[in-house]
């Protein structure tokens, strides 16, 4: 089997800064609108039952930021007033104003949007978990939005399996220590942190919505767990992959869980 991994190209990408304080800006990059087969094929034999049945899945044009929230970003929108609950300003176990904020549960990260939200008067949320996959993918079927290849100059992982290279992995990366972007303009979406999605875990996606919506339970429970996405800092490149699916309870917070947040329908789009 050959490893193919694409080389990088230049590209114009449509984006607008939200300024989050005179000095803090947040980078929303525009998603244009299509369809992709979202899961894993039969015959992958990295997939596993719960990316199954691969479907194809019609999604809504988005902006999306261009990475992971970061901890000096936290803390500019936990100082905005509170909607629903407090947010601790400095969580993260990994200390960094340019690294991912992490140590912070789902309901955390939807306060982080709803303030988001109340402050700019646009519509900020988590992405659903189709936006999300659809997002990472960016017109690519591979494994990754790389190629079919994860490899330590190109995302933060657990690469102590790597040919020829030492282990390295030791926790979280600042956002630009890995600038290559994938065909929509997104970074750092293989690895470093896992990303909350609004939906509810569903075993498989037998019954799953076709329209780039959000799965979630007519009954919503409090602990009811939510999907993560992405891969983390110390997990392997096949649990990195672009249909990989994870999940947690959504009061829990860990130090290999942040987010990225999507604007529905900013102002002068």
């Amino acid at each position: 089997m050959v490893n193919l991994i694409f080389k990088p190209e230049t590209k114009t990408a449509r984006y607008f800064t939200e300024q989050l304080s005179n000095d803090i800006g947040l980078d929303m990059v525009w998603i244009p609108g299509g369809e992709f087969e979202m899961g894993s094929a039969d015959h992958d034999s990295d997939g596993n039952d719960n990316e199954r049945p691969q479907h194809q899945v019609v999604v809504s044009s988005f902006f999306m930021g261009r990475y992971p929230i970061t901890q000096s970003q936290w803390r500019a929108v936990a100082a905005i007033p509170q909607h629903n609950q407090k947010l601790n300003p400095d969580p993260a176990y990994y200390k960094g104003d340019k690294r991912p904020v992490e140590s912070i549960t789902w309901y955390d990260a939807t306060e982080f949007c709803d303030r988001l939200s109340n402050s700019t008067g646009r519509t900020y949320r988590l992405p659903s978990e189709a936006e999300w996959e659809y997002a990472c993918r960016a017109h690519t079927t591979t494994h990754f939005h790389f190629g079919s290849k994860l490899t330590s100059d190109l995302a933060n992982f657990d690469n102590s399996a790597e040919e020829g290279v030492a282990g390295t992995y030791e926790g979280t990366t600042p956002f630009d220590t890995f600038t290559f972007a994938n065909g929509f303009g997104l970074a750092d979406m293989h690895g470093n942190v896992l990303e909350w999605c609004l939906d509810n875990w569903h075993d498989n996606y037998e019954g799953a919505p076709t329209d780039g919506r959000a799965w979630l339970d007519n009954k919503i429970q409090a602990a009811r767990p939510r999907v993560l996405r992405g891969g983390a800092w110390d997990f392997n490149p096949k649990i990195c992959r672009s249909a990989y699916r994870d999940f947690s309870d959504p009061r829990k917070a860990s130090d290999v869980i942040g987010f990225r947040v999507i604007c529905v329908a900013p102002q002068g789009s």
